[in-house]
Parts: structure tokens; sequence; C-alpha cells
């Protein structure tokens, strides 16, 4: 509901999920459910596996993108919630296929560097088992990135999705990576020449707030 209440999606569009590490369990939105008729009877509960465990208590189908969630949560072991909208900026810089270049300290607050964009995926993906390809090429795009640095990615032609410690956190990047692409649609509409801003001024932001010794907000 979070999701749908930022302004993110319409009609049934996107999905969130989180999973208990300890039982291997993870709840998801249901495929096609209005958000305004949805409630937590409806939530799918699945293993790791994808196999539905409280299936007495909801006879609807998990989203259909859950088995890109169930790839990030096997591959990317620290993160609790995954969400994956439709917002109209983010999908733009997706549909374009191009990774959205860090060229501010509002970007560096959220993300260590530019959120990247997937290559396309390809027809034999498609066609194999497209939702767990999808997994796989965000998966593969992080090869060489930290998922904890960087908790949003752009799918070519798709979409974005975004994770972080729970459900509730990864609806929150989603909202930040919206945010954020918009900026930088505006910025370089007034002045296509912007470049990425200098990684000094990059790390200080970030790891103000995200690093081991951020002194960002209030500590208990």
């Amino acid at each position: 509901m979070k999701l749908y209440l930022s302004g993110l999606v319409a009609f049934t569009f996107g999905n969130v999920s989180g999973i208990d590490r300890d039982k291997s369990l993870v709840a998801i939105k249901p495929s096609g459910v209005p958000y305004k008729k949805m409630t937590y009877r409806d939530i799918a509960v699945l293993d790791l596996k994808g196999n539905k465990v409280e299936g007495s208590l909801n006879p609807l189908n998990p989203s259909s993108d859950t088995k890109t969630h169930l790839e990030l949560y096997r591959n990317f072991p620290d993160i609790g919630g995954v969400a994956h909208s439709h917002s109209t900026y983010a999908t733009a810089w997706a549909q374009a296929m191009k990774a959205i270049p860090c060229l501010g300290t509002t970007h560096a607050d959220f993300f260590h560097g530019e959120v990247p964009c997937t290559e396309a995926i390809s027809d034999s993906s498609i066609i194999k088992d497209y939702e767990l390809e999808t997994g796989r090429l965000i998966v593969e795009t992080f090869k060489s990135l930290d998922p904890n640095d960087m908790k949003a990615v752009l799918v070519a032609c798709h979409g974005p999705f975004s994770w972080g410690r729970d459900a509730d956190d990864a609806v929150e990047i989603s909202i930040a990576l919206e945010e954020i692409a918009k900026i930088a649609f505006h910025s370089l509409a007034i002045n296509p020449a912007l470049k990425n801003i200098k990684k000094s001024l990059l790390d200080k932001h970030y790891l103000r707030k995200h690093g081991r010794n951020a002194y960002y907000g209030q500590r208990d």
C-alpha cells in the first residue's frame, strides 16, 4: 500500500516483497489484485524455491515477478525486502537503456554512484524463463557492484527494482530513486554537458550517511 500511496504505481503495477531469513520465507504481493482491495490475507507466502507455504490462507497467485525477487534474495544475502515499480522517471531511464548519472549530492545521499542499467534481455532468456532470467540479469549486472552500496537497478526496457533491509525500506529506496531520476532528467535538460560529480564529494555524502563512521541523523 505504501508503494501505491506514494504514487509510484498505477492500477495493479508493481510489487513488493519481504523475507524472513531465519525461516527462509518470502511474503509477496499477489498478482493482478488492485491495491485498494488488498488485505494481509491476500499476501502470498513462499519458500525460496517459490513453493507456496500458506495455501490454505491465500489461494491467490503470487506476483508474476516472484522469480525475480527470489533470485535477488538467493544472491544478495544481506537484503530483506525488494520493490519493483513502473514509476515514470526511473522507467523512462530504463526504457532509454541509460544508467542514472550521479550529478549531485541528493543522488549521493542514497546511491554510491550511477544507478546501473542492465543490458537488454536476450530472446533466449525471454523464452527460457523470463522472470528468473530477469533476476539473473540483475545479478550479472552486479558482479562488480556491491548491492549494499547500490540498492537499485534499472532493468533495460522494463523498469526499476530496489531493495533494502526490509520491505518498507525497499519502498523508501524506490521513492528516492524516482526523485533522483527526475532531478537527473531536468538537470540534463538544463545542461546536457553535465558529468558525474567528483568522487570526493560522492564519497563524502554517501559515507556520512551510510559509512562505518556515519554521522548523519541521530544515534541511539
